[in-house]
Order: structure tokens, then sequence, then C-alpha cells
């Protein structure tokens, strides 16, 4: 299957090549005596990271307005640098107006990168809000699981730490959800469905949370819940109506309806940090004995 932006990379191929062969074509060399290696270094570098950069926002991201903001401020940026560089080697006549014309890609780029980077902030604030349950205070893309795209055990340490350490004095409850006879899914309708359920469990959990809440991935079939300002028992009811909704799902496995039902234990992490020390991993083993006893 072709690129997305395989298009827009040939062209600024080829705009380079142009650019190239009109200064071959029209300038005439200078000796290298007349060489100055800083301003080929510089210039030359300039038109090399913009490149670079040119093609890692193609290769990261999905056509739209902003792309092609990012990506068309970053292409004149590259190809009036190259110009810049090109000067270097061939005088020009100054009466060019073509050679100036190229020169001045740099600032029009500039403004319109700008522009790409404005709407880009617009972008990622639309985005924070739509991540809001997945991560709190802080982002690591690297803790994230890329089936359910939640937050795995590691950021879901590091985020109790965090919030203790901010709110020492404040409730704060954590759940620990696992779908009932999971690994029967996976042995009946096949690993893939089994990614299925977790994608769609994960769906139904998220819409139910309020906008502080944190939901990962802790391990396998297994999901936390962080849930700021509430004690045990509030955690409790949420864990209730959470285990209701994923009930009420109408998952379709080989075309026929599979019945999901959630097994859950719950803790106030006062009780783990009272001592002044840090108790998450002891609060973690606890929930996952309680929720290994929960009845199925």
């Amino acid at each position: 299957m072709p690129h997305p932006h395989r298009n827009a990379v040939l062209a600024a191929s080829a705009a380079l090549a142009a650019c190239l062969s009109l200064y071959a074509a029209l300038g005439t060399a200078k000796p290298p005596a007349l060489w100055r290696p800083m301003d080929m270094v510089g210039e030359g570098g300039t038109a090399l990271m913009a490149l670079v950069w040119f093609l890692i926002v193609l290769g990261s991201r999905p056509g739209g307005r902003v792309t092609r903001l990012l990506a068309g401020g970053l292409a004149a940026i590259m190809l009036g640098s190259w110009a810049d560089c090109l000067d270097e080697f061939w005088r020009i006549d100054k009466a060019a107006l073509w050679d100036n014309g190229l020169e001045a890609l740099v600032p029009l780029g500039m403004a319109v990168l700008t522009a790409g980077l404005y709407y880009w902030r617009q972008e990622q604030v639309r985005l924070t809000e739509h991540l809001h349950k997945r991560e709190r205070l802080f982002r690591e893309h690297r803790a994230f699981d890329r089936l359910t795209q939640l937050a795995d055990a590691r950021y879901l340490r590091e985020q109790l730490r965090r919030e203790r350490a901010l709110h020492p004095d404040a409730s704060c409850a954590l759940v620990l959800l696992d779908i009932d006879g999971f690994h029967a899914i996976n042995r009946g309708h096949g690993h893939a469905e089994g990614d299925r359920v977790l994608q769609a469990v994960s769906h139904m959990l998220l819409l139910n949370l309020r906008n502080d809440d944190l939901l990962c991935r802790y391990a396998g079939d297994r999901f936390a819940l962080l849930l700021p300002g509430l004690d045990a028992a509030a955690a409790r009811a949420v864990a209730l109506h959470l285990c209701a909704m994923v009930g009420r799902m109408r998952h379709h496995a080989g075309g026929q309806p599979l019945a999901l039902t959630l097994r859950f234990g719950c803790a106030d992490t006062r009780e783990a940090f009272g001592d002044g020390g840090d108790g998450v991993e002891a609060v973690l083993a606890g929930l996952a004995r309680r929720v290994d006893a929960a009845p199925a």
C-alpha cells in the first residue's frame, strides 16, 4: 500500500533537485577560495534538519490542515535554506529575482509553520481532553498499552505515589477489575477475539468514569481504576455500577452474544500510606488477593 504522503515527499525531492539544477545551469561556479565553510554548514544544516522534520511530520501524522501547514512550512524553510546554501557555491546575477524569491521562502515558511503550530496546539487541547481518563498529572507515551491505549501498571504505581504526595490527606480509592472467564474466551474464540473483548470493556469503562479518574490496564485481563476523592465505600458503588454496565454490553463473538462479567476489589489508599511509607505494592497485592477470592 502506498504511503499516504508519498506524493508530498516526491514533490519535495523534485523541488530540491530542480533548485540544484537551476543554480548549476544559470549560476557561475565560485572558486573554492571564495567558499565560506561556516555559512555552508549553517545553511546546509538548516536545510537538512528541516528535511528531517518534514519527513517526521509526514511519517507520524494523518492528513489534514495541521499536517499540511506543518509540512508546508518546513518544506519552504528547507527549500529556502537549500537555496541559501547553493548560493555559496554559485554566483547568481543580482538582477535575477528568482534567487531572492527562493531565499524569501525561509521567512514565509516560518509564518506557515507558526500557523500550523497554532492549530496543532488547539488539536492537542482536544486530544488532552479526550485522553484525560487515560492519563493524569503527567504524560509518558512509553507506558501506554498498544491494544487498549491505556496506561500500564508502572504508570499506575507512579500515579499513586504522585497522588499521595500532592494530596496526602485526601481520599483516594483504588479498584481492581477482572474479566471473568477471560481464558475461556481466548480458548474458545481465539486471541483476536480476546483482544476485541479487552478493547470493548476498556471503552465501556471509560464512558462511565469521571474526568478526574484514571483507568489503566493492570495486567492481562485486569484493569485498575484510580478514584481521587473517593473512599472505599464510594469506590465500591462505582465498581458495582461499572460491573453492571459491562454486564449489559451486547458483545458478539462468532455471531453469538458473549456474556461478560467482572469481579472487583476496592481499597482506600490512605491506609497504605498512613504510616508515611510507600505502600503501593502492599495495596496492589492486597487488591489482587481480594479479586482472586471474589465469587465468579
